[in-house]
């Protein structure tokens, strides 16, 4: 239960809805165990009328003499005059009517009990969903890296319904089971001590043997869950890549694929099935067991003349309502077992810790003045090395060039700059102030990024271009999209800027999401930007037209250009030949291609591609 304590803040804050869902099961479950009393009352009331017809005197039942400032008939009443038909009618009709105003005064505080506890616990799930996504926000590129996103899914989903029903149903049940069982056997063992441990005795069995089948059923039950997530899996796997599975022509192996978990999925929900039907069954048994016990010794007691014929009528139906609150504790500790286990999935992510702290001690305005000095920097997943005793520096307003082989460390770069990454040794400065006293938010705010791979979102294009602005102006998006090569295409679609992409713009050519993503860059006017191998998929015409635009666009501000191509990075100020994570050479083109050393190379062969 420790897990669980994350939750006690909640359950303080909503202390209110909870305290007045106690109150109402307290006030449904005192009308639950009178409403009983007018029934047994009632039986015994007819039972005397019919046994003893000539009896002048007619004893008037409990429940009527509650009545009595409105009846004023008393304990009993003389009938010698006769008219005990009137009379009994009368009496009848107030105990139905007792019977059911008690049921429907029940029902609704039963209502309000629920819009306590249930409603509370959908307040929790709420704020528990915004925490956990808030926290997914904070947690650096490391946390993701090391997470699928299909677990951090399922805890933001999946395990916070179960901690959710833990909350409302569990504790609604718990609180009833405890509140009922004191009210009925306080009532119960006031009438008959003897009845109420016959009474009660087969519960606590029932209570185990509901335990058993509920664990084997929740066992189960997770078998047939993880299978369908399998199912689910081959599904959104299938749909994603549709058109990768045609070209290879693979339909019929996936088929089976599928066919075969599908079958696996039919066999556990059968054995479900099996196990839940044992359910009822042995509610009913029990129940039955306990109903008898009530019945055989309650006559016993009634040939003593200690109880009624009415308090065995009203045992039993103790019984019914006792019922389900002890078939519940199974459920209810197999709730419970998996709250806490779900809660301590989510536990493990909330007291996760970025390993980037924002910690600002510089607020100015970033200009764009960048320094590397001596940066190390090796993925702690896989000890790569991403850069090595790497040294350089471009002023505000110049263009810095990356380039080198797969793998050189190119893009660590760019993570180490926009502080996704934090170096393991050296020092990062922008505008001659470490990295790490920068505002993270203001650092990134002043930063356009265009990744290497483009995400694009299930929307429209004109709100994925506006992605990174607040308040964006038709007019300035549209020369955004023009400057990045891209407008003449939105033109011709049907919907235009309103065009809906598909999931991660798959109706997209390569070379469209790239030029979207260098227009959702624009639209932030930053005064640093970055670009990694954005221009991959393009052809020569279109990367001309959009280096014209970024020259427009970055006039007086610094960018950053990593490319596999030397046509996209030769009119820059400085660029950097990496290789294995250190700085093989730098210089201007110009400077590069005199020393004839790989950037030289690198040159030469692309430019025989391009002459075949």
């Amino acid at each position: 239960m420790k897990a669980l304590q994350h939750l006690n803040k909640y359950l303080w804050k909503y202390r209110g809805r909870l305290f007045m869902g106690f109150i109402f099961i307290l006030l449904t479950n005192v009308f639950n165990v009178y409403a009983p009393k007018i029934i047994g009352e009632g039986i015994d009331f007819i039972y005397n009328v019919l046994s003893n017809p000539s009896n002048p005197h007619l004893d008037i039942p409990y429940s009527i003499q509650l009545l009595d400032p409105l009846t004023h008939w008393g304990a009993s009443i003389d009938l010698s005059n006769g008219n005990l038909q009137n009379w009994s009618f009368k009496i009848g009709l107030l105990l139905a009517i007792g019977y059911m105003v008690t049921f429907t005064i029940k029902g609704i505080f039963l209502f309000y009990q629920r819009q306590s506890l249930i409603v509370m616990s959908r307040h929790i799930e709420y704020d528990l969903k915004n925490e956990i996504y808030q926290q997914y926000q904070n947690l650096d590129s490391s946390f993701y890296r090391k997470n699928r996103t299909g677990d951090l899914m399922n805890r933001i989903s999946e395990d916070v319904s179960r901690v959710r029903m833990y909350l409302g149903p569990a504790v609604m049940y718990t609180i009833n089971l405890v509140v009922l069982i004191t009210l009925c056997a306080l009532v119960m063992w006031r009438i008959s001590p003897i009845l109420t441990m016959y009474t009660l005795g087969p519960l606590p069995i029932m209570m185990f043997g509901i335990f058993y089948v509920s664990t084997v059923i929740n066992r189960r039950t997770e078998k047939v869950q993880k299978q369908q997530s399998k199912l689910s899996t081959i599904v959104q796997e299938t749909f994603s890549g549709i058109r990768v599975i045609k070209t290879f022509r693979r339909e019929k192996t996936l088929g089976d694929t599928f066919q075969a978990e599908s079958d696996q999925y039919k066999k556990d929900q059968m054995h479900l099935v099996k196990a839940d039907a044992l359910f009822m069954p042995v509610i009913s048994i029990l129940v039955g067991l306990s109903t008898i016990l009530t019945i055989y010794i309650g006559a016993l007691e009634v040939q003593k003349g200690a109880i009624t014929i009415g308090t065995i009528v009203q045992f039993v139906f103790y019984v019914n309502q006792l019922t389900w609150p002890f078939a519940s504790v199974g459920w209810v500790t197999s709730l419970v077992r998996k709250a806490e286990a779900s809660q301590s999935r989510i536990n493990e992510f909330l007291n996760a810790r970025p390993l980037i702290n924002n910690t600002p001690k510089h607020l100015t305005p970033v200009v764009g003045n960048i320094k590397f000095e001596n940066v190390n920097y090796r993925y702690p997943e896989t000890g790569i090395v991403g850069v090595k005793d790497l040294s350089f520096e471009i002023n505000a307003g110049e263009s810095l060039g990356i380039i080198g082989k797969t793998g050189a460390g190119k893009s660590t770069i760019l993570q180490l700059l926009t502080r996704s990454l934090e170096a393991d040794s050296g020092q990062i400065y922008i505008d001659n102030v470490p990295i790490q006293d920068h505002d993270i938010l203001a650092l990134r705010q002043a930063m356009g990024w265009v990744p290497q791979e483009v995400f694009l979102f299930s929307d429209t294009i004109e709100n994925n271009i506006n992605f990174g602005v607040n308040h964006a102006k038709h007019d300035e998006m549209v020369e955004a999209a023009k400057d990045a090569g891209v407008a003449d295409d939105i033109l011709r679609f049907q919907d235009q800027w309103q065009t809906l992409l598909g999931e991660r713009g798959i109706n997209l050519s390569g070379g469209q999401k790239q030029r979207i993503s260098i227009a959702r860059a624009f639209m932030k006017n930053p005064q640093i930007l970055i670009l990694d191998d954005c221009l991959s998929a393009v052809d020569t015409a279109t990367e001309e037209l959009i280096l014209k635009g970024i020259k427009k666009r970055m006039t007086g501000k610094t960018s950053v250009f990593i490319s596999h191509r030397v046509s996209s990075i030769q009119q820059c100020n400085h660029i950097l030949v990496l290789d294995e994570g250190k700085l093989v050479e730098s210089g201007t083109h110009d400077q590069l291609i005199a020393a004839k050393g790989s950037y030289h190379r690198l040159y030469q062969i692309q430019n025989q591609r391009e002459d075949i």
